[in-house]
C-alpha cells in the first residue's frame, strides 16, 4: 500500500479563518493544506486532502481510502458528535485513524464532549490549533 494519508475535513471547515477566529484562529483551510503537504513531503508521505459539508461525501472518501491509504486524519467537525454513519465507515477502514480538532472540545459546550469517531481512532488530538494536523502526520511517519 502507498504511503498516502487521507486528510478529511467536515462541515464548515471551508470557513476556517473567517468563522469564529477567536476559537479556530486566522489560518484558512488552504493554509492548513499547504502546511500539511509541506510537512508530509519531508516525511515521505503523500496526501489526499478533502473537505465537505456533506456527510455522504466524507463517507465516500473513507470508503475510497480503504484501497488507497495507509491512514486517515479526520477532523469531522460537527459530525464528531452526531455521525454513527462516519463511525461505521471508519470501522470498515483497516488502517489507523487519527481524530483532530482545532479547538479543545472539552473546554466547550457539553454536547461537544462526546465523539463517535473517538470510538475508532487510535489517537485524538484536540486544542493544538492547526498544528494538530502536523502532529498527526508525525504519528503516521513513525
Amino acid at each position: 500500500m502507498s504511503k498516502t494519508i487521507y486528510v478529511l475535513n467536515g462541515p464548515n471547515l471551508n470557513l476556517l479563518g473567517k468563522r469564529q477566529p477567536e476559537i479556530y484562529g486566522s489560518e484558512t483551510l488552504a493554509d492548513v493544506e499547504a502546511k500539511v503537504r509541506a510537512r508530509a513531503a519531508t516525511l515521505g508521505l503523500e496526501i489526499e486532502f478533502f473537505q465537505s459539508n456533506h456527510e455522504g461525501a466524507i463517507i465516500d472518501k473513507i470508503h475510497e481510502a480503504r484501497e488507497k491509504a495507509q491512514g486517515i486524519i479526520i477532523n469531522p467537525a460537527a459530525y464528531t458528535h452526531t455521525s454513527v454513519a462516519i463511525l461505521d465507515a471508519l470501522n470498515a477502514f483497516e488502517a489507523p485513524v487519527v481524530e483532530v480538532h482545532i479547538s479543545n472540545v472539552h473546554k466547550r459546550e457539553s454536547f461537544r464532549h462526546h465523539s463517535y469517531v473517538s470510538l475508532r481512532a487510535e489517537a485524538v488530538i484536540a486544542g493544538m490549533g492547526t498544528l494538530g494536523y502536523q502532529v498527526a502526520l508525525e504519528y503516521f511517519a513513525r
